[in-house]
This record gives structure tokens, sequence and C-alpha cells, in this order.
């Protein structure tokens, strides 16, 4: 079993910065790879970025040039940095977990609101 805790999310103005986390608890070394999703209002989730067991970061297209993936893991955490946000970044975040084997799992999201 593997549990996610997103935190970081806020209330952010246009231009702004912020840094998401996505703590991991449990079986931690059954992890294969770690991504971000953003899902807006009214719309499905999608992929941000992924950083995989051995470091490996990947991104959608339309989110390489102000999302960077990075981990900490010392203390099992994978963050978001999210730059010169818009206000379509407006939505929750939502971390998953990819295991070596069985089902993926999934954070309960942290919600970002970014105003002009």
């Amino acid at each position: 079993q593997v549990r996610l805790v997103e935190s970081g999310g806020g209330l952010v103005q246009t231009g702004g910065s912020l840094r998401l986390s996505c703590a991991a608890f449990g079986n931690i070394i059954s992890i294969n790879s770690i991504s971000w999703y953003h899902q807006a209002p009214g719309k499905q989730r999608e992929l941000v970025a992924t950083i995989t067991r051995g470091g490996r970061t990947s991104y959608a297209d339309s989110m390489k040039s102000r999302f960077t993936i990075s981990r900490e893991t010392a203390n099992n955490t994978v963050f978001l940095e999210v730059n010169n946000l818009k206000r379509d970044d407006t939505g929750v975040y939502y971390c998953k977990a990819v295991p070596l084997f069985g089902r993926d799992y999934w954070g309960q999201g942290t919600v970002v609101t970014v105003s002009s």
C-alpha cells in the first residue's frame, strides 16, 4: 500500500510561483514513478510531469517551459514547481504513484487558484 499526501496549493496571483509537494508513505520501495496531474474546473485530468525511480523526468509538451518536477529522496517527497502562473493553471493538482506491480495510487489533491 502507498499513501500520497499533496500540499502547497493556495490562492496566487497571475505571474506568481508555487511549489507543490507530494509526500509518499507506506511501501515506498515499490514505487516505479510518480506523476503530477492537473484537473481544471469542468475538464479532464491531464498529465503534467513524471519522475521515475531512477530520477528521469519527463513533461507534457505544453508544460515544459513553466513546470519543474523534482524529488527529495530523504523525505520521500516529490515537488512540482510552477512559475509564471496563469489563470488556466487553476484547478486541482494530484500526484499519482505507479508501482512496479499492482494498481496505481492517487493522492487527494491540492487546490490552486490563480487570480488576476
